[in-house]
């Protein structure tokens, strides 16, 4: 009996062991083998030429003041008449630029004419205000120094000789080098609101200046002129603060001095020029 029992455990553990290999069989024969997909090769898309760098303009954006005071004014031609191009790309229909360009492209001599007479610089004249003079436009200023060859326009002697164009409208007067100051600082205040008429108003603050230096003493015509007058002395007053805080004591009491033989109210000139005296006074006890 106890044979019968073994041999049946026997049987029991081959069977078990048979289904367990004839599952694990049929496992291995229905699972399919990982198919692993490898995507085509696809070549890297080709970036198309960069476009060539455009053409700058290295003419810095400047107003058309600041191209007059800093370049033309000083004789900077070249860097000018770079400006002034770059300038009417963006104001093509600016008159005063086209002129200004005109002025530095055109011969001098087949513009105003070959034929010419001398004229003697006196205080006070400028490029700008011959110009006013004789060709009846002061912004003719730089044709007018071309035409005497002047590597900068802002530098004119008293006594220096220049020629003017001969068939100038406004012909030379025989006695202007003996008009008194007074004529000239009025003649030179007209031409400042002439300018400033045309929009021009630092060349007119500096012919205005000019005038006051010739004759502080000089009445403003209307409110324009007093504007003007108003600016220079502001200027004066500025400048003169600037010396005195750098001590240059003597300089800042002289424009001082200057702003109340033109304005005896202009208060705040008054009060710095007495503290500049103080401390005048104090550094020398030192």
């Amino acid at each position: 009996m106890a044979s019968t029992q073994g041999l049946s455990k026997h049987v029991l553990a081959a069977g078990w062991l048979a289904t367990a290999l004839a599952i694990s069989g049929c496992s291995q024969m229905h699972t399919k083998p990982k198919v692993v997909s490898t995507p085509p090769h696809q070549e890297a898309p080709i970036a198309p030429p960069a476009p060539p760098p455009a053409e700058t303009d290295d003419a810095p954006d400047m107003p058309i003041s600041a191209i007059i005071k800093s370049q033309l004014q000083v004789g900077r031609y070249e860097d000018g008449e770079k400006s002034l191009k770059h300038y009417l790309k963006q104001h093509p229909d600016d008159r005063l630029a086209q002129n200004l360009l005109r002025q530095l492209t055109v011969d001098p001599q087949q513009a105003l004419g070959a034929s010419s007479r001398n004229y003697t610089v006196q205080s006070g004249d400028s490029y700008s205000t011959l110009a006013a003079r004789f060709l009846g436009d002061g912004t003719q200023f730089l044709i007018l120094a071309r035409y005497n060859n002047a590597a900068n326009p802002s530098m004119l002697r008293a006594g220096q000789v220049l020629h003017v164009p001969a068939s100038a409208k406004n012909a030379p007067d025989k006695a202007l080098s003996h008009v008194s100051p007074a004529v000239q600082a009025k003649r030179l205040q007209d031409e400042s609101l002439a300018l400033l008429g045309q929009g021009h108003r630092d060349d007119a603050v500096s012919r205005y200046d000019q005038a006051l230096s010739l004759d502080p003493t000089l009445k403003p015509t209307n409110g324009d002129a007093a504007g003007l007058r108003t600016q220079v002395l502001n200027n004066y007053h500025q400048r003169a603060i600037v010396l005195y805080r750098d001590q240059k004591l003597d300089q800042a009491i002289a424009l001082w001095d200057h702003v109340l033989a033109i304005d005896p109210g202009y208060e705040a000139a008054t009060v710095y020029r007495t503290r500049a005296l103080e401390l005048k006074h104090r550094l020398k006890q030192l």
